[in-house]
């Protein structure tokens, strides 16, 4: 049974009295870590059509394997004490939370405090709460964070009418000589939809990566964005 930390006892208990929860475990390069969850999802969805209305799914709830493979990109990547790094749709945080296991200093942002309690969790069972930090971010009305050597984000193209607002994010956040790298399951149309409008300010370079289990294989796509002026 995962202990939970005396210091987020309080928000583990909170979180418990809304939602059956458990743990995930993801092995990242020799490393192991667990990320707590719902078992079930249906309280989030009931009464929406989430078929008709993707916008309407909770894409908070699951581990992504996009964001499994973005998480080994950082882990591959020296750390750099100097460089902020900031996560857009960190979700249940394996990203962010990786990355901070590996060295990284990492800001997790989501549009609900409530994410942040299952991210705060999880970055305190594995013991990366010294190089996390967490906010609450809304794209169409980010608030004031500063800028950012990096910024990192994994199946966050999830609707074209955040297309705007994203880009804005990025212009925003990213210092002048910072990068953005994005994964997404290369079934995702959305990305397709996206990358054009980042052509005249980014250069735009892209690696497919695969990540295999024993029931499927997914591919995903790893994307970097460079600033045009910065090249």
């Amino acid at each position: 049974m995962t202990k939970i930390p005396e210091k987020v006892l309080p928000i583990y208990r909170r979180l418990a009295k809304r939602y059956k929860l458990d743990f995930e475990s993801v092995a990242i390069r020799g490393k192991r870590f667990s990320f707590l969850h719902l078992q079930d999802i249906e309280p989030l969805i009931a009464g929406k059509d989430i078929f008709a209305n993707s916008d309407e799914f909770p894409f908070w709830v699951k581990i992504w394997e996009s964001s499994v493979i973005l998480a080994d990109f950082m882990a591959s990547m020296e750390p750099d004490p100097e460089r902020r790094i900031l996560e857009l749709g960190a979700g249940l945080g394996v990203t962010g939370i990786v990355a901070a296991g590996f060295g990284h200093k990492v800001l997790l942002t989501d549009y609900q405090d409530e994410i942040l309690d299952f991210e705060r969790v999880s970055a305190a069972i594995n013991e990366c709460d010294q190089n996390t930090d967490f906010s609450r971010l809304d794209w169409l009305k980010p608030a004031e964070l500063g800028t950012f050597e990096m910024i990192i984000g994994s199946e966050i193209l999830f609707h074209p009418k955040f297309f705007e607002p994203l880009l804005h994010v990025f212009k925003k956040y990213l210092s002048p000589k910072g990068v953005i790298y994005m994964a997404h399951d290369v079934r995702r149309k959305s990305l397709g939809q996206f990358l054009p409008l980042c052509e005249k300010e980014y250069d735009i370079a892209m690696q497919k990566r695969v990540l295999r289990s024993e029931d499927e294989t997914v591919e995903v796509l790893l994307t970097r964005l460079v600033p045009k002026e910065a090249v």
